[in-house]
């Protein structure tokens, strides 16, 4: 199995090894050591090589207690600060760690002697400082038996000879020193190659653990993915089904106003046929009374008295008026249709104003025309609209009607002529409808539809004669 996780596994797994192995190997050997003092000769030593050592370290590698003794010479580093070498050197394993290479560097017959199996040389002392700063597997037990060789040495100082004795004693002691080493190597070589037939396995079950994982993983996407598309097909089913209860209900909403339309425009269309109708009716009724009057037509053709024989005065003729033939521009003739009964007068606003009052403003022009237009609306008490061009403005200028008198502006994009036209659409055929306008092209449709027109100076002369 390979992969990119595969080095950090099987790093974490050989370190594990390598730390069960140090730690069994060390634990073994602590005994030797633990808890005592390192021998004053060794320390000696140690804190000369150390001191040695230490001017070859880079500077920023040094820690900072030792940094002010590096330039100072060995033996003066060794005098002045040696404790302080020997603190750091235990409770710094980086620090000892770069001082042991250049201890290899200063003594390499010695440190291949101790990496090799070695453990004796010619000085006890060196290999015994050595051992300490370069730490081979054993060096607790090395370090203890050289000590006190040294020590044992240095004991019988400068007697009377050489004890053999003594001398045979710190041999023994030195060959078991150095037998109990080699066997500690031999357990620990036993033991590092169980813990590597244990690793081998570990990563075998590691690898078919790696597979089964990948499969379960690739599974899991897998059925995630099929999940994914039901949960996302589901959504789309569900958004589709909203969106179609969207359109019909408001195809629902749509077909409910349009009958609430259907049977508004029918109800609207019946009240104005009657409307129109009893419009109608009330003008013939009127037109009628109104023809009697005018004509003088007595009650019943013929009374009792006409019956008794005599001569009857000749009948005289009626001189007309002459009222039909009014020209249009001629306020009489409009003067003489307002009298007609239930009279309709509708004005084309600016056709009016602007041929009367060309030199005021619009404003002053509608205010005009709507003051006139309230004082013939009291004398003759006719319907009276006012129609004004807007279809170029969107907006509209406030208006305050008189009481009778209707007010209209056109919708924006359509001229007061269309407008006019709708009214007149709107009237009976037979009402007296009497249109404003010298604008010929609405005279002709109103004439068309039956009504009368009259031009827009008959409307100014008859203001200006009446105001």
């Amino acid at each position: 199995m390979s992969g990119p996780s595969d080095g950090t596994d099987d790093g974490a797994v050989d370190g594990a090894v390598d730390g069960a192995v140090d730690g069994a190997v060390d634990g073994a050997v602590d005994g030797a050591v633990d808890g005592a003092v390192l021998p004053e000769a060794v320390r000696a030593r140690v804190t000369a090589l150390a001191a040695q050592a230490l001017g070859q370290v880079p500077v920023e590698h040094l820690p900072p207690p030792l940094k002010k003794v590096a330039t100072f010479a060995p033996a003066r580093r060794a005098r002045l600060a040696g404790n302080q070498i020997i603190a750091v050197v235990e409770s710094d394993e980086e620090f000892r760690e770069r001082l042991a290479v250049q201890v290899e560097a200063l003594v390499p017959e010695l440190a291949s002697a101790l990496s090799g199996g070695g453990s004796t040389g010619p000085d006890a002392l060196a290999t015994a400082a050595a051992a300490y700063l370069l730490r081979p597997p054993g060096w607790r037990a090395l370090v203890a038996a050289l000590g006190a060789v040294a020590e044992e040495q240095a004991g019988r100082g400068a007697g009377a000879g050489p004890d053999r004795e003594a001398a045979d004693r710190a041999r023994r002691r030195l060959e078991a020193a150095d037998e109990e080493l080699r066997e500690l190597r031999r357990r620990h070589k036993e033991e590092v190659q169980r813990l590597k037939t244990e690793n081998a396995e570990v990563r075998r079950k590691l690898g078919d653990a790696r597979v089964r994982v990948r499969e379960a993983q690739e599974q899991h996407a897998a059925l995630k993915g099929e999940v994914e598309e039901a949960v996302a097909a589901a959504e789309r089913r569900q958004a589709d089904a909203a969106a179609e209860l969207r359109r019909l209900r408001a195809r629902v909403v749509e077909l409910e106003q349009q009958l609430g339309s259907v049977r508004r425009t029918e109800r609207a269309g019946k009240a104005t046929e009657n409307q129109r109708a009893r419009l109608l009716l009330d003008a013939l009724v009127d037109s009628a009374l109104g023809l009697r009057r005018e004509l003088g037509l007595p009650a019943i053709d013929r009374l009792p008295a006409d019956t008794v024989a005599a001569v009857h005065a000749e009948e005289g003729t009626r001189v007309s008026s002459g009222r039909g033939s009014l020209p249009v521009e001629d306020p009489a003739l409009l003067e003489e249709l307002l009298r007609l009964p239930r009279a309709h007068l509708v004005v084309d606003g600016y056709n009016v104003t602007k041929q009367s009052w060309p030199d005021l403003s619009l404003a002053r022009q509608r205010e005009r025309l709507l003051s006139g237009a309230a004082a013939l609306r009291s004398r003759t008490g006719c319907e009276l609209t006012l129609v004004f061009d807007a279809a170029e403005s969107a907006s509209r200028p406030p208006v305050a009607a008189p009481r009778g008198v209707r007010v209209l502006f056109s919708p924006f994009g359509v001229i007061a002529d269309d407008v006019i036209r709708d009214i007149v659409a709107a009237e009976p055929r037979g009402r007296a409808v009497v249109v404003a306008s010298s604008d010929q092209a609405v005279a002709r449709d109103v004439e068309a539809a039956g009504f009368r027109v009259v031009a827009s100076a008959a409307l100014a002369a008859l203001l200006a004669r009446r105001g």
